[in-house]
């Protein structure tokens, strides 16, 4: 008869890595995917040979597109997040120069301390 060795610490450790390099190997795809479908600078050929590239090779594609593309996904990332609060303070009309003129209402009619003022006037310069 052949004893089994059962559950053991050990391969419960190597259980818990297993599921942990999935999870972070799903969260680059769910990156690289998203960075890619977003690219205006990339044609539609291109984007089905990388698409390609992901499905074929899922590992190797994740890791060619960070390394050819990563310092460019930041860029990108860094515009469409500066767009974005671009369209919703033009949206909702939130302006700093609107705000101080708020406060500096609150302060001279008293529902603000002047201590107050100076802290939220920092916030927003």
């Amino acid at each position: 008869m052949v004893a089994s060795a059962g559950f053991t610490f050990w391969n419960f450790l190597v259980d818990v890595f297993v599921v942990f390099m999935f999870v972070l190997w799903l969260w680059l795809l769910v990156v690289v995917f998203s960075d890619l479908f977003r690219r205006k600078d990339i044609s539609g050929g291109g984007k089905v040979l990388w698409l390609i590239l992901l499905i074929v090779l899922p590992y190797l594609g994740i890791f060619l597109y960070l390394l050819t593309q990563g310092r460019s996904m930041e860029g990108r990332r860094e515009e469409d997040a500066t767009a974005a609060r671009d369209h919703l303070r033009q949206v909702v009309g939130f302006s700093v120069a609107d705000e101080l003129e708020k406060l500096g209402k609150l302060k001279a009619s008293g529902a603000i301390t002047a201590d107050e003022y100076t802290k939220l006037r920092a916030k927003l310069v």
